[in-house]
C-alpha cells in the first residue's frame, strides 16, 4: 500500500484483535487526494487528511482503535457497537478511556451512523472482561432486569476484599458470573471455587453461566435469583 493508505473498518478491528467476526474482504482507506483503492477482495474508502489517527501494527498502517469503532458505526448494528465499545475500555489492557470515546462521538457528528454510535456510547460500560460478558449484561438489561454493576469489588461485612464479581446486583446481593473457557483450567477452577465460596459465605446468591446458556435461560436464572432476593419487576 501507499504511505497515504491504511487498513480500516473491519480489517482494522481484526488487526487490533477487537471482538468482531473476521472480515471477508480487506478494508483500505486512502487519504485525499488519492482515490480509494479498487481491487478484487478490497473495499476502498477515501477520507480527508487528518480525519483518522493512524497507528502501526507489525509494520502495517491501521486506523486507531477508537477511529475504527467510529468508522464501523456505518456498518454494524447497535449491539455489536456496544460490544466493541466495551472491548475498547475493557478492564485489562484497555485501548481507550470513556473520555476518548466521548470525544470521538462528539467529533463524528454528521457522519453516517453517528446517532447509532451515540446510542452505543450510552450503553458502553468500562472494566468488562469479555465480549460474552457484555452480551449477557445486555440480555439482562433488555429483559427489564436491573442493570448489573460490572466487575464490582465485593467485600464482606468487615470490609475484607473477597473478589471481583462479573455482573453484580449489590442492592439484592445477587452475582451473575460468566465462566469463559479460561475458567475450566484446573488452577483457575480452584481459584473460582475459593472466591465464590467466600462470596456466598458473605450472603451473596451466585448464578453461574457459561457458553451453553441461551439468552432465555440466562435471563430466567438471574431473574429467579433476583426475585428470590426481593426484587419485583
Amino acid at each position: 500500500m501507499a504511505p497515504d493508505q491504511y487498513f480500516s473498518h473491519h480489517t482494522a478491528a481484526n488487526l487490533h484483535e477487537l471482538p468482531i467476526e473476521p472480515a471477508a474482504e480487506l478494508h483500505v482507506t486512502s487519504i485525499a487526494p488519492r482515490r480509494e483503492p479498487r481491487a478484487r477482495g478490497v473495499i476502498g474508502h477515501r477520507v480527508s487528511a487528518g480525519r483518522d489517527r493512524v497507528v502501526e501494527i507489525g509494520g502495517l498502517l491501521v486506523s486507531s482503535p477508537v477511529d475504527t469503532w467510529v468508522a464501523l458505526a456505518e456498518y454494524l448494528p447497535l449491539e455489536a457497537l456496544i460490544v466493541l465499545g466495551d472491548g475498547l475500555v475493557r478492564r485489562w489492557e484497555p485501548m481507550a478511556t470513556m473520555a476518548d470515546l466521548e470525544q470521538a462521538v462528539a467529533a463524528s457528528s454528521g457522519r453516517r451512523g453517528c446517532r447509532l454510535l451515540a446510542e452505543a456510547l450510552r450503553q458502553v460500560r468500562p472494566r468488562t472482561d469479555s465480549a460474552r460478558e457484555t452480551q449477557v449484561r445486555r440480555w439482562l438489561v433488555k429483559a427489564g432486569l436491573p442493570e448489573p454493576v460490572v466487575n464490582l469489588a465485593i467485600r464482606n461485612e468487615r470490609g475484607a476484599f473477597l473478589g471481583f464479581g462479573d455482573l453484580s446486583f449489590p442492592d439484592h446481593g445477587v452475582l451473575a458470573e460468566y465462566d469463559g473457557n479460561h475458567h475450566f483450567t484446573a488452577d483457575q477452577s480452584q481459584r473460582d471455587i475459593d472466591r465464590l465460596e467466600s462470596i456466598m459465605a458473605a450472603g451473596w446468591r451466585v448464578v453461574r453461566l457459561n457458553k451453553t446458556h441461551s439468552q432465555a435461560r440466562s435471563v430466567a436464572l438471574v431473574r429467579a435469583a433476583l426475585v428470590q432476593r426481593g426484587w419485583r419487576p
